[in-house]
């Protein structure tokens, strides 16, 4: 077996596929003047997704950036190139309107709020957490945990399906250490206006960390404008890119407040070793340069470098559409859901003014309703008495008329 035997078979999947059957089409920066359709989602092309909540197909452009990678790893003409990783961290930068400096690499978003409640020392010391039930499930399995463990943790519960701003207020107080929330909401859609969070928080001397990984790359975002002081998300949904990597902003004023609570290579450059021959002496064995901003607090090491091949496709790409063309066009088919479900008797959890992609409605019957959409083949988040629709770039009315077709 040549190397490309073995390539092939390493990368086979239905994405690696339609690579080979798409190999002429135009990925130039250029190329993009409408939103890209299914024919750039080969698994969009196989049946009807409206999951991308749940995890957002490869591309075929994204894909055949993960071969040129894997070509290159295993021993191909061009050495890969190391440098993606700044790019990939301006274009995320950009898009969430941070500094670059204030972006850090996590391999997950949990991973990324792990670390802030690591770094902020919750659970040692007093005070309290205030966090809402919409808020992502492995976060409640978080704070609740540590409320075993002492903590305070105030958990707001939803009234009609919203976080009311009143009734946070009531739950913070000048003992705050941190509220935790999630911009978007991966349950329901329901959005917080972070900016009113942001400000009501640090009124009273806690700081706000939202979970973005609904909202980044779906909607228009402004952690800048916001105030928020900690931000993170995966980028296996809207992003558009693979497991395994993911973006914690900081803000870079909070910096000198938070303390190192784990170490890695990535926190340091210029490594000088004072032991090898010809080496200038020194008291330890090496000396470094702390590196600045997020990086020099929270990046540690290795990652995955085929999920930031997929970003150096993906994110360009989403800044070149625009978050704000994403959500309208998401839009046009979440509206047309919150109409015609409720005349199909499904109840909406998902407030009437919610603007991100995703919708949600009670589900009396869930088998019944799993076995309508498999037979028409269209895929859906359903999870007990509960069914989350998220559609994306590439979806289009159709899809919605497949799915109200096979619920009808």
């Amino acid at each position: 077996m040549n190397r490309r035997e073995w390539l092939a078979g390493a990368v086979a999947s239905g994405a690696m596929a339609s690579v080979a059957a798409a190999k002429e089409a135009d990925t130039s920066p250029a190329r993009v003047s409408s939103l890209p359709g299914k024919a750039d989602f080969p698994l969009a092309e196989r049946r009807t997704y409206l999951n991308n909540a749940g995890y957002h197909p490869l591309s075929i452009q994204a894909a055949r950036a993960v071969q040129d990678y894997l070509e290159r790893r295993t021993g191909g003409a061009k050495e890969p190139d190391w440098d993606v990783s700044a790019r990939v961290r301006e274009d995320f930068a950009a898009i969430v309107n941070a500094r670059p400096r204030e972006v850090g690499y996590v391999t997950s978003t949990m991973a990324g709020e792990n670390l802030v409640v690591a770094s902020l020392g919750l659970g040692r010391g007093g005070g309290n957490v205030v966090t809402d039930a919409l808020h992502f499930e492995g976060s409640l399995y978080l704070y609740g945990s540590l409320k075993s463990r002492g903590l305070d943790v105030r958990v707001v519960r939803p009234r009609e399906w919203r976080i009311d701003l009143r009734d946070l207020e009531r739950a913070i107080d000048r003992e705050t250490k941190l509220v935790a929330i999630s911009l978007v909401s991966f349950l329901n859609g329901f959005q917080h206006d972070l900016k009113a969070v942001s400000d009501l928080a640090h009124a009273r001397g806690a700081f706000v960390y939202a979970d973005i990984i609904q909202a980044a790359g779906a909607i228009p975002i402004d952690v800048g404008a916001a105030g928020v002081d900690f931000a993170a998300c995966a980028s296996y949904k809207w992003l558009m890119g693979d497991f395994g990597l993911g973006f914690l902003y900081v803000r870079e004023d909070r910096l000198e407040r938070l303390p190192r609570v784990q170490y890695g290579w990535r926190q340091f450059e210029d490594f000088e070793y004072h032991m090898l021959p010809g080496d200038p002496p020194g008291e330890f064995p090496a000396t470094w340069r702390q590196r600045g901003g997020t990086p020099g607090h929270f990046d540690l090491g290795t990652f995955s470098r085929t999920a930031e091949a997929c970003l150096a496709h993906s994110l360009p790409l989403i800044r070149r559409i625009g978050p704000a063309t994403i959500q309208t066009h998401a839009q046009s088919m979440t509206a047309r859901l919150q109409k015609e479900l409720p005349r199909l008797g499904y109840e909406p959890l998902t407030p009437a003014e919610s603007r991100s992609p995703i919708v949600a409605y009670v589900v009396k019957d869930p088998e019944a309703v799993k076995a309508k959409l498999a037979r028409a083949d269209v895929e859906v988040k359903i999870e007990q008495h509960y069914m989350r629709v998220s559609p994306s770039i590439y979806n289009d009315q159709g899809d919605v008329d497949r799915l109200l077709n096979a619920l009808s």
